[in-house]
C-alpha cells in the first residue's frame, strides 16, 4: 500500500475530507522535502494536505517558489495555496482554506481532528528503503571517517564539530551527536560533549537526518582501553543481536510486539551478566521519519512491523552497541555497516542467531 493509499483509508476510517501535515518529518514523509526554515521550531513553515485525491501545498509567498521548486520537483500533482506571510499564521491558514470541512492536522489548528502520524508512516515503502540504505551508508562512513583520524587528547566538543562537518559534507543533518570519552562514558548513559579529552576510549554516537528519515549508529575507538571494555562492548553487543533476532522473529510471524522484544532484552541482560543493566538507559525500537517512531518499554503494545527500521541501542557500564538495520518478512539487512570496519560476530542468547557487529577499533595514542 502506498503513502496516498494509506492516507485514503485514514479519511474513510475517520471520516474526515483532509488531513493535514505541518511537522517536518511527516511532511518529509509525504513529499521527500523539507519544510524547515528554523530548526528549533517543531513545526515547518508549509503544510501538505491530501484531500483523497490531490495533495495541496499551502504555505505563505515567501516560500512557495522556493519549495514548490526545490523541495517538490517530483510531486506533479500538487495545488497551491498561499497567504501573505503579514497576515496570519500556517495554523490559520491551514483552518480558513479547511473552512467547514472535516479535517486532522499533525499540529494544533482550530477546530481540526490531531491526526499521530506514527502509525501511518509504517511500514516503510521500496522508495523510502532504497533511500535509507544511501542514509545509513553514508552516515556510517562519516562517523568512521572521523574515527580514523582521533586522538587521545582530542576533546568532546572537537570531535563532535567534526562529525557534524562530515555529516554535513554528504547532505545529512544531525539532531544527536553524543561523544564521550573516557572518563565520562562509564557515568553517563547521554554522553553529550564537553571541552573533556578522550583519554583511554571513546564513544561516538549519532543519529542523522535526510530527506525525514533517521540513521543511529554507535561506534567505539579505543587508544588505551581497560580490559574490561572488550568483555562489555561484546556483551552490549550480544543484547543487541538478541533484540534483532526477536525483532525478525516478531515480523515474520506477525505475532509480536515493542513488549515481546523488551522482554527478550531484559533476558538477554541476564544471560550476558548483567541482569537489570537495561533500567538504566532505554534500549530503542523502531526508526524511520523520527529518530525513534517509539522507544520500547515493558508491555509496550506498539507492533512489530516490516519492511520497518529499528535501531536498538543497549549499553552495559562504559560500552554500547548501536545500529540501524532494516528488517523485511525474508530478510535482516544491517544499514549502518560499511565493510570498512573491524567486526565481532555474537550470538543471540535465545535462539540460533549470530550477526556480524561492530568491533572496537583500536588506534595509536
Amino acid at each position: 500500500m502506498d503513502k496516498r493509499e494509506r492516507l485514503e483509508t485514514y479519511l474513510e476510517a475517520n471520516d474526515l475530507d483532509s488531513v493535514w501535515f505541518a511537522r517536518p518529518n511527516s511532511f518529509a514523509w509525504l513529499t521527500g522535502g523539507s519544510n524547515v526554515i528554523d530548526r528549533e521550531a517543531d513545526t515547518g513553515v508549509a503544510a501538505i494536505g491530501f484531500d483523497g485525491m490531490e495533495l495541496c501545498l499551502l504555505t505563505d509567498t515567501i516560500e512557495a517558489d522556493r519549495i514548490l521548486e526545490e523541495e517538490l520537483p517530483d510531486i506533479d500533482d500538487v495545488s497551491l495555496e498561499t497567504f501573505p506571510w503579514y497576515e496570519t499564521s500556517l495554523e490559520a491558514a491551514i483552518a480558513d482554506h479547511v473552512g467547514g470541512e472535516r479535517a486532522a492536522a499533525d499540529i494544533d489548528v482550530p477546530w481540526l481532528d490531531r491526526v499521530d502520524p506514527t502509525a501511518l508512516r509504517q511500514p516503510l515503502t521500496d522508495r523510502d528503503q532504497t533511500r535509507y540504505r544511501e542514509l545509513g551508508q553514508q552516515t556510517a562512513a562519516a562517523v568512521e571517517a572521523v574515527c580514523r583520524e582521533l586522538r587521545a587528547d582530542d576533546t568532546e566538543h572537537e570531535v563532535a564539530s567534526a562529525i557534524r562537518v562530515a555529516l554535513s559534507a554528504r547532505d545529512i543533518e544531525a539532531p544527536v551527536v553524543l561523544v564521550g570519552g573516557s572518563e565520562r562514558v562509564g557515568r553517563y548513559r547521554h554522553y553529550t560533549p564537553t571541552t573533556a579529552e578522550l583519554g583511554e576510549y571513546a564513544l561516538l554516537s549519532v543519529t542523522a537526518e535526510r530527506g525525514g528519515l533517521h540513521a543511529s549508529c554507535t561506534r567505539t575507538v579505543a587508544f588505551d582501553p581497560p580490559e574490561w571494555l572488550e568483555d562489555r562492548h561484546r556483551a552490549a553487543a550480544r543484547v543487541e543481536s538478541t533484540a534483532l533476532a526477536a525483532t525478525r522473529d516478531a515480523a515474520q510471524t506477525d505475532s509480536g510486539t515493542a513488549g515481546t522484544v523488551f522482554e527478550a532484552i531484559q533476558n538477554a541482560y541476564n544471560s550476558v551478566g548483567y541482569d537489570g543493566e537495561w533500567n538504566h538507559h532505554h534500549q530503542g525500537g523502531a526508526a524511520g521519519f523520527a529518530g525513534r517512531e517509539w522507544i520500547a518499554t515493558p508491555g509496550h503494545e506498539a507492533p512489530i512491523t516490516s519492511p520497518m527500521a529499528y535501531a536498538w541501542n543497549p549499553t552495559v557500564q562504559g560500552a554500547k552497541s548501536e545500529g540501524t538495520v532494516l528488517i523485511t518478512d525474508e530478510a535482516l539487512e544491517p544499514l549502518t555497516m560499511t565493510g570498512n570496519w573491524p567486526t565481532i560476530e555474537v550470538s543471540a542468547v535465545d535462539a540460533e542467531f549470530d550477526l556480524e557487529r561492530p568491533a572496537i577499533l583500536e588506534l595509536d595514542e
